[in-house]
């Protein structure tokens, strides 16, 4: 797997598979760049597949600095990323954090962005104080015992058991790939992004003014997204939201044929031109 250094010189871990306009996907904090292997399989038979780990996430690298951790420095390495392969813009798509960092680099870099995927995101802009309270408590977790328990009953939390049901052998390789993750990395990302990013409701007037054709999707059962995606959809013209059915927050693992169709879909769609924008 090839490495670039950002300019803060943290290595990031990246992989090209495919030919065709660039795609690009941003994991999730439980994920890393192998939650995307279903869509890497069927979308490097059209385009140029691009994956990475995010800094925290091993391979890439784990910089103890708290500072070197939050949701501008993940945009700017998705920016370096794609500066580095020589690429000027590409589709851009993530899930939860990954999702989060997709639409905030939509919205900083709009120039480098062909069409957007934005998928499950928004966890903490309802009921927030609840929601802060926990990703304290993961923190403390994560310090104090390190990512084997933890992981464990991350990975069966109540917008993750729909995985566990649909799919028991690819629920446990996702367990076992996020006990693997780095300790540090994963509390230091949890305080330097998740409880400092911007809710979605927040980000109300730059969603507004966006003009890149976005596809949302949500799983119904990911209660903690759906009504950051619903108001997502409010605000953003050229957007279209799709649900998917008696489904939790890894929809991408858990449902890949119909997440990958649908955003095959829309995809063709955008370079057909055909793309709508509400007025």
């Amino acid at each position: 797997m090839p490495t670039f250094a950002t300019d803060d010189g943290v290595n990031i871990h990246y992989q090209v598979a495919g030919q065709g306009l660039p795609l690009i996907f941003s994991h999730e904090f439980a994920g890393d760049i192998t939650s995307w292997e279903p869509q890497v399989n069927f979308f490097a038979r059209r385009y140029r597949v691009i994956t990475y780990c995010h800094r925290g996430y091993p391979p890439s690298g784990v910089p103890e600095e708290p500072g070197a951790y939050s949701q501008e420095r993940l945009v700017a390495d998705m920016q370096e990323l794609l500066t580095h392969l020589g690429i000027e813009a590409a589709y851009v798509a993530g899930l939860s954090m990954g999702a989060a960092t997709a639409l905030s680099f939509a919205i900083a870099l709009p120039d480098m962005c062909r069409a957007l995927v934005v998928a499950a995101t928004g966890t903490g802009s309802t009921d927030r104080e609840r929601h802060l309270e926990a990703f304290r408590q993961n923190v403390q977790r994560l310090q104090s015992e390190g990512m084997g328990g933890f992981a464990g009953e991350y990975a069966s939390g109540p917008t993750r058991v729909q995985f566990q049901r649909k799919d028991p052998v690819g629920w446990e390789k996702f367990r076992a790939g996020l006990a693997a993750h780095s300790a540090m990395g994963s509390a230091l990302m949890t305080q330097g992004v998740q409880l400092k990013r911007p809710t979605v409701f927040q980000l109300e007037e730059e969603m507004r003014r966006m003009t890149v054709p976005t596809l949302l999707m949500v799983g119904d059962e990911d209660e903690p997204c759906i009504e950051p995606m619903l108001f997502m959809k409010r605000c953003i013209p050229g957007s279209g939201l799709v649900m998917f059915p008696q489904s939790g927050h890894a929809i991408n693992l858990e449902e890949p044929a119909l997440f990958n169709s649908t955003v095959l879909d829309f995809l063709t769609a955008v370079e057909a031109g055909a793309w709508a924008t509400r007025v």
